[in-house]
């Protein structure tokens, strides 16, 4: 850094400090634990959408162009340039509305650290130990940044998952790469200007399940550039015009810089991390408990249901209670009463749920009309750590409503999943690419990462 420049990074500087110091002795067993698991049903979702429509797009017109062989497509036998593979396989992860997400950060953590730090093994060849550790520097920074803006990020259009998500994929590139703390720096502040994704990708365009995969591209980039001395913005988040929180907040005073490096090393976001069982939007999963729930206490008919009310914070109503349109599968995992119709006439809403037909499918549509998502402006003061809080009514015929409230999700870090849920999960994904054995090989690999002395067996072992 050039010292004659007088800025303020300590934020950011703070964040390069832990990121390119952390080893995996400091990481507490707990988390080392949650993160493989966290892991493996990243993987699991990516091999799953290896052969979705738009990463099969991706991957022709990637290969057509790209003759490159320096990293895995997870899910095929394909080989591309390590920044390619990022982000092919970043959009694999997020191909389906299958993968993790951190509520309080709003962000799908491992679609974003996972491509560029397996990129990095392929190169580098790291242990698994070496992997585990800027494993969980991805996943501690990425939710702390999008912790630092606040709901009111989404709230204004920016798809979180595409802008903070940089952050995630270069703290974990860096550690893979083993740059220091001022190369960590510069890392963090090229990424940090290539952030970039409009919600407006939500309502059925293909691109909204690129936006993980270019994110992990575009942190990939800061790293692999930083190590050859290439500078970025040295106060990403500090600088007063011009700077990440600034420019994506559109203030001077809407984030808080504090907890970007609050608890680093001490409180860790990683144990915060949530995973999806269903094949949706998580904004959707509370609601959808809910109804499963009364359901089964009050079994009901669709001929007895007059209509469902469901009471959320204004991110959820903006986010998923828009009135269905049916312009692509996009809009069908994301919108809140067409998941509803779904669970109500399907009894899931898993992978097998959503097929092209579903779009247009009448009955669900139809029935989606008798859903009506609400802003309930007391959930909404409880902040984003509440932001998924439902009160959902079912109003049948007779007059009787029934009523049930969730804050989180089954899955969720405050019900998280057992080992033996989340590899299941990934054994109904991953056969659709991998033979039976393979799959159990990976899941060994993933689950005992430490006794691995090249990380780059991940990579071989999800080709085919």
């Amino acid at each position: 850094m050039n010292e004659h420049v007088k800025v303020d990074n300590t934020h950011t500087r703070a964040i390069a400090d832990f990121v390119s110091s952390l080893t995996y002795e400091a990481i507490p067993d707990e988390v080392r634990e949650r993160c493989k698991l966290l892991m493996l049903d990243s993987l699991g979702c990516a091999l799953y959408g290896a052969s979705l429509p738009w990463a099969r797009i991706l991957q022709d017109t990637l290969s057509a162009v790209d003759t490159s062989d320096g990293a895995a497509v997870w899910g095929t036998g394909l080989r591309l340039s390590l920044p390619h593979a990022a982000l092919v396989n970043g959009t694999q992860i997020q191909g389906f509305e299958l993968d993790d997400v951190h509520r309080h950060g709003v962000l799908h953590v491992g679609a974003v650290t996972l491509p560029a730090l397996i990129a990095v093994a392929e190169e580098t060849r790291i242990s698994g130990r070496e992997f585990l550790a800027a494993a969980v520097a991805g996943y501690e920074i990425g939710p702390r940044v999008g912790i630092c803006m606040g709901q009111e990020h989404i709230g204004q259009g920016w798809h979180s998952g595409a802008t903070v998500g940089v952050f995630s994929a270069a703290a974990g590139a860096a550690r893979g790469l083993r740059l220091d703390a001022e190369q960590t720096v510069h890392a963090l502040g090229i990424a940090g200007t290539q952030a970039a994704g409009l919600m407006a990708a939500q309502y059925g365009a293909m691109v909204k399940r690129m936006h993980a995969g270019r994110s992990s591209q575009s942190g990939l980039y800061g790293a692999l550039l930083a190590r050859n001395g290439f500078t970025g913005i040295v106060d990403v988040f500090e600088a007063p015009y011009g700077g990440f929180c600034t420019t994506f907040s559109r203030s001077q005073d809407r984030f808080d810089l504090a907890a970007l490096s609050a608890g680093l090393g001490e409180a860790w976001e990683t144990m915060r991390i949530s995973l999806k069982f269903y094949s949706c939007v998580g904004s959707n999963h509370t609601t959808l408990d809910a109804v499963r729930a009364l359901r089964a206490e009050r079994p009901f008919t669709l001929d007895e249901l007059d209509r469902i009310v469901v009471h959320g914070s204004q991110v959820t109503a903006d986010h998923v209670g828009w009135p269905y349109r049916p312009e692509g599968l996009t809009s069908a995992q994301l919108n809140l009463p067409f998941c509803v119709a779904t669970l109500l006439l399907e009894d899931d809403v898993f992978v097998d749920q959503f097929n092209p037909e579903c779009v247009d499918d009448q009955a669900r549509i139809a029935l989606s009309r008798k859903v009506d998502v609400r802003h309930d402006p007391a959930i909404t003061a409880l902040g984003s750590r509440f932001r998924h809080k439902v009160r959902v009514e079912i109003h049948l015929t007779d007059g009787s409503v029934l009523t049930d409230t969730r804050e989180a999700p089954r899955g969720s870090e405050k019900s998280f999943a057992t080992a033996d849920d989340i590899v299941a999960k990934f054994r109904k994904l991953a056969r659709h690419a991998l033979p039976g054995d393979q799959a159990e090989e990976l899941i060994r690999a993933v689950l005992h990462i430490e006794d691995l002395d090249d990380a780059s067996d991940l990579a071989r072992l999800m080709a085919v």
